[in-house]
Formats: structure tokens, C-alpha cells, sequence
């Protein structure tokens, strides 16, 4: 004789179908997020590498950021560089042209008023600001690179900027300071370029033989220019490493999101697969349960 629990027959029913159910919802979120993992204890290995990986991610973007305002104020200098050489250039112009003897002394007065602006144009240059408002050619100064004292512009920079961290140990200075742009030798003699347009303004306006004051300048708008141009040259050396670091962090992105995609990925071919064949014995137990739930002990008896 066959003893039957009606109590212990549902809820072995019920826990058959909610093991069921609960893998076809589990298959159905998979398919939707396209992860395999829903929770650590899913696969506690692979959790916890997809844990590395995310972390890793997330200073990956930190550095990007650094990156990215590194780039801006170096973009900012090397604009600034050119727009600087260009007065530079326009001052030999006015230079060369000066010690021509057929001008005027007023001719050479209006000259010397106009090298003068030069020079204030200069001057708004180095005093330029970078991406977080602070001077550009300043160092780690937050105020003016530059001061006017006595006639001349004194640095009140700092010595030098900080450099700024890009990731895998490697680093870049964002900017110059303003004596490794502006100031150079001119003859063996240190100047700057504050002083040369200085100097060549006052003996224009002053009048007297052009000769020696315009060769003078010339020397040092040319010793100027070389300066600007070295400069030039370093940040483009320190913009194309940013560019090769850039391209290294998206580079181990996209193996980072390969390695994601292989640890903790669903595939959604034998997702699909499953969560059919799940599907299919969960309808096939609910029907049986039903069918079974509606026989009596009458009917037993038959």
C-alpha cells in the first residue's frame, strides 16, 4: 500500500518549479545585461578579477582627465609660443628697417613707438593664464608670471611647474616657465626679450646714429627667436608623448573590456539555448503538477 502526502507532494512541487523559474528569470537577465555574473558568489573568482579590472578602469579615466588638462594648457603654450614668435618676427622687420639712414628721425620715432607696443603685446603673453586660470608661464604661480619694475619686467614665477601624473609611472610638465622662454644670451650676455624690445624702443625714439642700437637688437631678437623655437620643440615633444600615452590607455581599455567580456560575459547563443530548454521543462512541470494536483483518491481507487 502507497502512503501519500498530499502536503509533501506540493511542496515538492513548489520548489521544483521555483528552481525553475527563478534559472529562467536568472537566464532572461543575462540576456538582457549580457552578464553572467549577477552576484560575487555567482563565481568568486571571476568576481573578484572583474573587481581588479573595474578599479583599474576607474584610475585609467583619473589619468585620462590628468591627460586631458595636461593637453589643454600644453595646446595653450605652444599657441602662445606662436603667437609670440610672430611679434618677434615683426620686431627684426621694424629692426632692419630702422637702420635704413634715408628715414627720418620721426620716422624712426614712430618705429620706436610701435616696437614699444611690441613689446606690451609681448608682456600680455607672458602673463598669460592657463586652463584653471592661473599663469600659464608662471610655473606654480597663480598670479602674474611677470611684473613691471623699474622699466623692466621682473619674473615673480616660480622656478618650476609640477609635473602632472599620466599613469604607468609616467608624467609630463604641462607648460614652461618664463625664463625658459624669454630669457636667453644675446653675445654672450644674458637678456631677455623685455629688455631687446626695451633697449631698441627708447634709442629709436631718442634719436642719434640707428646703427649700433638696431645691431644690437638684431642679435638678440634672433637669440629670441631661437629660444622660442627650442621651447616650441619641447612642447610638441611632451604633446606627441601625451598622444602616445593616450593611445596606450585605449589600447589596454579595449583588453581590459576583452578580458571583461571573456570573464564575466554571457554568450548569448547558449544563453539562449538554456533558457529554451529551461523554459520548456518548466511549462512541462506545471502541467504535470496541475494534472496531478486534480486527481483524488477516488480516482486512485479505480
Amino acid at each position: 500500500m502507497i502512503n501519500l502526502s498530499t502536503s509533501a507532494f506540493y511542496e515538492r512541487a513548489t520548489r521544483q518549479v521555483g528552481t525553475l523559474r527563478a534559472e529562467a528569470e536568472k537566464l532572461q537577465e543575462q540576456m538582457g545585461t549580457g552578464e553572467r555574473l549577477s552576484r560575487s558568489s555567482d563565481d568568486p573568482v571571476a568576481a573578484a578579477r572583474l573587481r581588479t579590472l573595474a578599479r583599474g578602469e576607474r584610475l585609467a579615466q583619473i589619468d585620462q582627465r590628468s591627460s586631458d588638462l595636461a593637453s589643454t594648457d600644453l595646446k595653450m603654450t605652444d599657441d602662445a609660443l606662436g603667437s609670440l614668435a610672430t611679434l618677434v618676427i615683426r620686431a627684426k622687420e621694424l629692426a632692419t628697417k630702422a637702420a635704413t639712414e634715408t628715414l627720418s628721425a620721426e620716422q624712426r620715432a614712430a618705429i620706436g613707438g610701435e616696437v614699444e607696443s611690441l613689446r606690451q603685446a609681448v608682456l600680455q603673453i607672458a602673463n598669460s593664464r592657463n586652463s584653471a586660470g592661473h599663469a600659464l608661464f608662471g610655473g606654480q604661480a597663480a598670479g602674474a608670471a611677470y611684473q613691471e619694475s623699474g622699466g623692466a619686467a621682473a619674473y615673480v614665477g616660480t622656478a618650476a611647474k609640477d609635473a602632472v601624473d599620466l599613469g604607468d609611472g609616467q608624467s609630463v610638465v604641462p607648460s614652461l616657465t618664463g625664463p625658459e622662454v624669454f630669457t636667453f644670451e644675446a653675445g654672450g650676455v644674458p637678456t631677455d626679450l623685455f629688455a631687446v624690445l626695451g633697449d631698441l624702443a627708447t634709442a629709436l625714439k631718442g634719436g642719434g646714429d640707428p646703427t649700433g642700437p638696431t645691431g644690437v637688437a638684431l642679435d638678440g631678437l634672433a637669440a629670441g627667436l631661437d629660444s622660442i623655437t627650442t621651447a616650441q620643440t619641447v612642447v610638441g615633444a611632451r604633446l606627441g608623448w601625451i598622444e602616445v600615452m593616450d593611445e596606450r590607455r585605449v589600447a589596454n581599455s579595449e583588453l581590459v573590456a576583452d578580458e571583461q567580456k571573456a570573464i564575466g560575459g554571457a554568450d548569448l547563443a547558449v544563453t539562449m539555448t538554456r533558457l529554451q530548454e529551461v523554459t520548456t521543462v518548466l511549462e512541462a512541470s506545471q502541467a504535470s503538477f496541475v494534472r496531478l494536483a486534480g486527481l483524488s483518491l477516488f480516482d486512485m481507487m479505480r
